[in-house]
């Protein structure tokens, strides 16, 4: 059984409101456990179906039951969002049989949608956390996760101090939708970096970065393919009178227009995850 999840808003900032549980915001993907019938299906907010990724997590409950929850693995540093999207690429039964050992997943429940056969949606949200945490999890790889109660500044500060990614707040008496909502907000710990832009794509919007490395030299650190109205319209008003050349799929620059970025992490690769541009700053 497949129910289109409940996304989230955007906040502008760290937030603390008497209204609003609050939770860290894991950085795996997001995944719905259903069991009906005794079958088990895992499907992604897109109704993908991943049972045969993640066999360690196919440990029938006592009863049918629909939940709702973040697949990640854990690394040396922390939450490793690289490797749990190593282990939702396995296709190879022998590779996911080796991952399953070297990288095993934990399920972070944060939502029950259906238990017993009962509809939870349309109670608050508390009450189906009151539900979450009588369910007797039987597989070692499943956790529910922590929330603290108006305090979402000082969850967040402890987010931004261990590296993690970012909080969630939700009103306590939101029911669960299937849709966008303001009811449930996210805030990320962003990182910030400059970058220099060595040229765009020509398609679509999507500047090329750049990042001197230890002996001073140019390396590439990914497309951004984020920025508002305004700073792209700077940014091509300045890139004019810049070209150095071209090919079929960018227009290359002179290296000497430098730009802020934030994103969330670095990846193994050397590349910038999710960059967006914030402003050009030469």
């Amino acid at each position: 059984m497949f129910i289109d999840p409940m996304l989230l808003a955007t906040a502008p900032a760290p937030f603390s409101d008497s209204h609003y549980l609050f939770e860290p915001k894991i950085d795996g993907h997001r995944l719905l456990f259903s069991q009906q019938s005794g079958r088990i299906r895992l499907y992604t907010r897109h109704e993908t179906e991943c049972n045969q990724q993640y066999p360690e997590l196919l440990v029938p409950f006592d009863d049918d039951i629909l939940l709702d929850g973040e697949v990640a693995c854990t690394g040396p540093e922390g939450v490793d969002f690289e490797e749990v999207m190593t282990r939702f690429k396995a296709k190879k039964d022998h590779r996911i049989k080796e991952l399953t050992r070297t990288s095993p997943v934990t399920y972070v429940v944060f939502d029950i949608l259906q238990y017993k056969g009962e509809d939870l949606r349309k109670m608050p949200l508390m009450q189906r956390k009151e539900i979450l945490a009588g369910i007797n999890m039987q597989n070692q790889q499943f956790g529910v996760i922590p929330f603290v109660e108006d305090a979402g500044e000082a969850l967040f500060n402890q987010m931004v101090n261990r590296k993690l990614e970012g909080m969630v707040g939700k009103r306590k008496n939101s029911l669960y939708v299937s849709s966008r909502s303001p009811a449930w907000q996210k805030v990320i710990n962003w990182s910030y970096t400059d970058v220099i832009i060595t040229g765009y794509r020509k398609d679509e919007f999507g500047l090329l970065a750049a990042v001197l490395d230890e002996s001073g030299r140019l390396r590439p650190a990914g497309i951004i393919e984020y920025a508002t109205q305004a700073t792209r319209k700077e940014f091509y008003s300045k890139s004019q009178f810049l070209v150095t050349g071209e090919d079929k799929k960018f227009v290359y620059l002179n290296p000497t227009t430098r730009g802020r970025v934030k994103f969330r992490n670095w990846f193994k690769s050397g590349m910038l995850r999710t960059p967006v541009l914030t402003e050009l700053i030469g």
